[in-house]
């Protein structure tokens, strides 16, 4: 049974209505009929505003032992103030400003808060640049283009190689935030910062090169914030409850779930787990005990965690219990786990939880469109709300979005080249991403994603190939064996496939599947019909992987150019399987 056919639980979500006009040239914008209210000139204006309405209710908690470190409302603005004292004494600035190398805690939270408050920029970085690098390339560029007057780690022993590999000698390394009485100059500088105040600086994951600064302004985080607080209206109603291990030096987590939080005077417990073998369980545990609202997680995670759902009884009624929205992003959503979830909700509850999803970037801060109903499509990335006006720009039979608004940065810093190519020439930021409407005679039945536009190529034939599509179903087909691919081709007869294996398997059950999947394709542009498996995983310090996990196509061909021609070789190579 589809989805949209069960009882869906009931939440006051906000408008999914849209205006359409469509160009002589081919473009077709989009905006909401409905305007953005009005939002905070900074983000620290809510930490003010639930400090003095709600001082005693719970804002952050960390898993410490068997219970929780917690801070309160009236906690983290007090000891917020207190370490923004001490980051102005510092003299930080944008052009020196405080970098945080590891993840998420605390202590992290309060020099966040507290560089809000003395309008110093902040810069989180990933961590993995620093535990997970084996020549601390990518953390040494960091470094140059930001030239960090302070630099926060929570453990000195991790992070010690690392710092004394990049960190310059005269920046000085704290391992704990440090606390000042509040002057009259923390005030001063308080009052004076703004919307176009730099509040952060947010690294792409470097799927494209060499990670840039994209500059994140107080309007950016506020309008977005507002625009959330716009679409998830029941917010207004319960404040979120989030229990969230993304990492904050990513969009997700960072400006939207943490913005979310703060925003609306809910709570958030960060999960020191991740969807990785050995850690998966300290998030299961958490969500055991704590019953969000609202739960975000990447597709790997919720796939992660379906095991779990599955034995424990116990452990679905409690995530379920209060859930308003599953919100997923940031790679695509295997229709499978997509459906699993509808029917473990449905079995668990009676009804369906609302299974959304959105779609934006690091310049977007991040929310720049959103599906607000529920949907059997999982691609279906939905429609830009308010606050957001988007230009679909026809490239090659599909739609380029290209984005406008409030909340979208101003530019990268210190490289305007990147930041002038990131305009189109209306002033539209260029998302680099593919859609196709869902239903091309009703617009609000919303856009399906189809992948980047940079990594599709065309076959000798001239036919184009989908890139994301093709690597969704191939991933589909091949699961749970696969852990990723790379497809391949360009400039060849045929599509093939360098495959990452998840679990161990014999070449004649690849075989066996390659050659179903091959009798299921339409046309040489989705037929796959050999493929390698990579023995080496993919390497971080090459750029084949982001912080995050996910594959750049580009360089994974690039760096095994070698490997390309031997799966192109005729007669086929030992290791070459073909369908």
């Amino acid at each position: 049974m589809g989805a949209t056919a069960r009882q869906t639980r009931r939440v006051r979500l906000g408008p999914t209505d849209i205006l359409v006009e469509r160009r002589a040239d081919g473009c077709v914008l989009l905006r909401s009929p409905h305007a953005l209210g009005p939002y905070p000139r900074k983000l620290t204006e809510r930490l003010d505003f639930w400090a003095a309405e709600a001082p005693g209710r719970l804002f952050l908690a960390q898993r410490d032992g068997a219970g929780w470190r917690t801070l309160s409302y009236g906690q983290a603005r007090e000891r917020a103030r207190r370490v923004g004292q001490y980051l102005l004494e510092q003299r930080l600035s944008a052009e020196r400003p405080l970098v945080v190398l590891s993840g998420n805690d605390l202590e992290h939270a309060l020099l966040e808060l507290g560089a809000l408050y003395a309008g110093v920029p902040y810069t989180p970085v990933a961590p993995a640049y620093s535990l997970a690098s084996g020549d601390f390339g990518k953390l040494r560029s960091i470094f140059e283009l930001m030239t960090p007057g302070l630099v926060f780690a929570s453990d000195r022993a991790a992070f010690r190689k690392a710092i004394d590999a990049v960190v310059p000698r005269d920046v000085e390394v704290i391992f704990e935030p440090k606390e000042r009485p509040v002057s009259a100059a923390l005030d001063a500088a308080h009052a004076m910062v703004g919307p176009d105040t730099i509040a952060k600086f947010l690294f792409t994951s470097g799927s494209t090169g060499m990670p840039k600064a994209v500059i994140n302004t107080q309007r950016m985080w506020c309008s977005n914030q507002k625009l959330a607080a716009t679409m998830f209206a029941y917010f207004q109603d319960e404040p979120p409850v989030l229990v969230e291990w993304a990492p904050w030096h990513h969009t997700a987590a960072g400006n939207k779930g943490f913005g979310m939080v703060l925003y609306n005077g809910g709570a958030y417990y960060i999960d020191d787990g991740k969807p990785l073998p050995g850690a998966i369980e300290t998030t299961v545990k958490n969500l055991r005990e704590i019953a969000p609202t609202w739960y975000f997680n990447v597709p790997r995670g919720f796939e992660a965690l379906l095991p779990y759902f599955h034995s424990d009884s116990d452990l679905r009624k409690n995530f379920f219990s209060r859930l308003k929205v599953l919100w997923f992003a940031a790679a695509p959503l295997p229709q499978r786990v997509f459906d699993e979830y509808n029917e473990l909700a449905y079995r668990t509850c009676g009804e369906t939880i609302p299974f959304l999803t959105g779609f934006g970037a690091t310049e977007t801060a991040p929310h720049a469109m959103g599906r607000m109903w529920p949907t059997d499509d999982v691609s279906n990335m939905g429609l830009p709300p308010p606050g957001v006006e988007a230009k679909l720009v026809p490239i090659e039979g599909k739609l380029e979005m290209r984005v406008k608004g409030p909340g979208i940065t101003p530019g990268y810093w210190r490289q305007p080249q990147l930041t002038a190519r990131a305009f189109d020439e209306e002033g539209y930021y260029r998302l680099g991403d593919s859609f196709v409407f869902a239903d091309d005679k009703k617009p609000e039945a919303g856009l399906l994603f189809r992948g980047r536009i940079a990594e599709d190529f065309k076959l000798t034939s001239g036919t184009f190939v989908h890139v994301g599509p093709l690597r969704a179903r191939f991933l589909e087909h091949f699961a749970p064996l696969v852990r990723d691919v790379v497809v391949t081709g360009e400039g060849r007869g045929e599509v093939g496939a360098l495959i990452f294996l998840s679990q161990e398997t014999s070449r004649e059950e690849l075989g066996r599947r390659l050659a179903a999947l091959a009798s299921l394709s339409t046309g040489s542009s989705n037929r796959i019909v050999r493929a390698m498996v990579l023995e080496e995983p993919p390497s971080l310090d090459a750029g084949e992987m982001t912080d995050k996990g996910s594959l750049n196509q580009r360089a994974v061909l690039a760096r095994r150019a070698a490997l390309v021609e031997e799966l192109y070789r005729d007669p086929p190579s030992a290791r070459t399987i073909r369908a």
